[in-house]
């Protein structure tokens, strides 16, 4: 019997403003979505301000929160998560980690102490929320006595999933983590992606407890597959340089392979990015017809992943893409939701 799936949108600001992205996640629950998701990057519309307006506005669809460790404290990321979740009364979930070590040289920063970081952050997190005190001697912070959560969280015990990337990253997301979201791009890494995190669960010592394993994947859905193709190609343009080497090794791909789209795209020459694109390079996302996509999914669902978090360009008509893929895309792995 297949595994019950949850399936998730990321908002991106590049659909719109941030009353047009409230407004789409208020139809994301219309249309059953199980979860929600904006990305948390800097120098874009803040994540935890849309989550507030979010969860004000629903109160079905689970919000999955996103930080940054390197940019805020683990103490303002507890009061944040605390306050989100009593808002939405129960559907906060925060994450923690990197997609890419990149953009945090921006602001003069590095990633050498990234699973440190976020190891001891995860737990500093749960302490804060479960109501503890006391000292915490690490060896990256270095907190007093006096270093407290001041207010009761809604719940002790919000899960906190890891944002991964990298091999070691994926393990400790499988250790310490209650889910993992990498990027799962292309597809058909689904597997490779899986095998780091399941030997993490079984180094944390309790391998069969409740585990979120979310798949970031991109999507560009369309009726008129060529459509749906250029759509992707701009998002694989920008971001093909950010993605995990060995994910791409599965279709004979480098990173370096991607550079002439990106230079392409940062020049502003769409259609030059389009053209330096290969078909191979187009198979990192998902694209297409309904049917299309769901077919190019599967791998993914097959390899372990009981959570789908569907980003990137969505469709030329975002709220258009989200009915197609409530309508069309997620009833074929949850045969329910075709009857609800």
């Amino acid at each position: 019997m297949m595994t019950e799936v949850k399936f998730g949108v990321r908002l991106l600001d590049d659909l719109g403003g941030p009353r047009d992205l409230v407004a789409l996640a208020e139809l994301a629950e219309r249309l059953g979505f199980d979860t929600l998701w904006f990305p948390h990057d800097m120098f874009r519309l803040n994540s935890w301000v849309l989550n507030a307006a979010v969860a004000q506005t629903t109160s079905r669809i689970a919000l999955f929160a996103r930080t940054n460790i390197y940019t805020t404290d683990p103490s303002e990321i507890a009061s944040y998560i605390a306050t989100l979740d009593d808002i939405a009364q129960g559907r906060a979930s925060l994450t923690l980690g990197l997609h890419n070590f990149d953009t945090i040289t921006w602001v003069g920063m590095r990633g050498d102490d990234a699973l440190q970081r976020v190891r001891e952050g995860t737990h500093i997190i749960r302490r804060l929320l479960r109501g503890e005190q006391g000292p915490f001697h690490g060896q990256i912070y270095q907190w007093t006595e006096k270093a407290y959560l001041r207010v009761k969280p809604y719940r002790p015990d919000v899960p906190i999933l890891i944002c991964p990337v990298g091999e070691e990253f994926l393990e400790l997301s499988g250790e310490i983590g209650d889910g993992t979201l990498p990027m799962v791009t292309p597809p058909e890494s689904a597997r490779l992606i899986m095998e780091p995190v399941r030997r993490g669960l079984q180094r944390s010592g309790n391998p069969n407890r409740p585990f979120d394993a979310c798949a970031f994947v991109w999507m560009a859905i369309s009726e008129d597959r060529d459509e749906a193709r250029d759509m992707l190609a701009d998002v694989v343009a920008y971001f093909g340089t950010y993605l995990d080497p060995r994910a791409l090794a599965v279709l004979d791909l480098t990173v370096e392979d991607f550079r002439p789209a990106y230079e392409r795209i940062m020049a502003r020459d769409r259609t030059g990015a389009r053209a330096a694109l290969t078909p191979q390079m187009l198979r990192t996302g998902i694209y297409g017809t309904p049917d299309d996509c769901v077919r190019q999914l599967q791998p993914v669902i097959e390899a372990g992943f009981n959570h789908i978090s569907i980003g990137g360009p969505l469709g030329r008509n975002p709220a258009e893409a989200m009915r197609l893929i409530a309508e069309r895309v997620i009833p074929y792995f949850r045969p329910a939701a075709a009857n609800s």
